[in-house]
């Protein structure tokens, strides 16, 4: 870890993070891509891997302005993001729930690159670096705008056909885990009626 002793580093080991987070998105985005199931769900993430394409050619510019080589560092953040992701969607079945896991994870993903580019938006503001600035305010409102498409496919129908998958599972079960039928119970019933009656008529 080198020192970091003033913002311009700061700055310079903070866009070399995002760089390599980035480029860990452009591996991950098309394997995801592949698992969604509802279609609003895997265009979404289809065109945030355009976006996240020139996201790395503006990162790319950003250290031709301030001198340096294209280079980044293992965003360890992201890593793990990534991996989380990947083992809860890989624990879920097919359908509804999975896409809502699928969100909630991209949408991590999201706020964490909304914290970054903010960050990088500040620090090159008050470093009077106004073109890298522009760079990272143009990256970061993509970012909001994809965290906002994807709760707006979250709350429009997936997360309520998710619940839907839930009640229709807890109705198959039954009590106590078992299937039964509306027409079973009510035999039951009637069955217990009949007997009760008998029992008490008069021999």
């Amino acid at each position: 870890m080198p020192n970091l002793d003033s913002l311009e580093e700061l700055l310079q080991d903070e866009l070399k993070d995002i760089y390599d987070a980035e480029k860990q998105l452009t591996k991950a985005l098309p394997k995801l891509a592949k698992k969604a199931g509802a279609i609003e769900l895997k265009n979404a993430i289809e065109e945030h891997l355009r976006q996240t394409e020139r996201h790395v050619e503006r990162l790319e510019e950003a250290f031709e302005h301030l001198g340096m080589p294209a280079r980044g560092k293992k965003c360890e953040g992201m890593k793990h993001l990534i991996a989380e992701g990947d083992e809860m969607i890989g624990e879920a079945d097919e359908g509804a729930a999975r896409d809502a896991i699928m969100i909630a994870s991209a949408q991590k993903v999201e706020h964490y690159e909304i914290a970054s580019y903010g960050t990088l938006r500040t620090w090159a503001n008050l470093l009077g670096k106004p073109e890298v600035a522009a760079l990272m305010e143009e990256t970061l409102e993509e970012e909001k705008e994809t965290d906002q498409t994807l709760t707006s496919i979250a709350e429009s129908f997936i997360n309520q056909s998710a619940a839907d998958e839930d009640e229709d599972e807890e109705e198959r079960r039954g009590p106590r885990g078992r299937a039964v039928s509306v027409r079973q119970g009510r035999s039951t019933a009637a069955e217990q009626t009949a007997t009760s009656t008998r029992s008490r008529r008069p021999r």
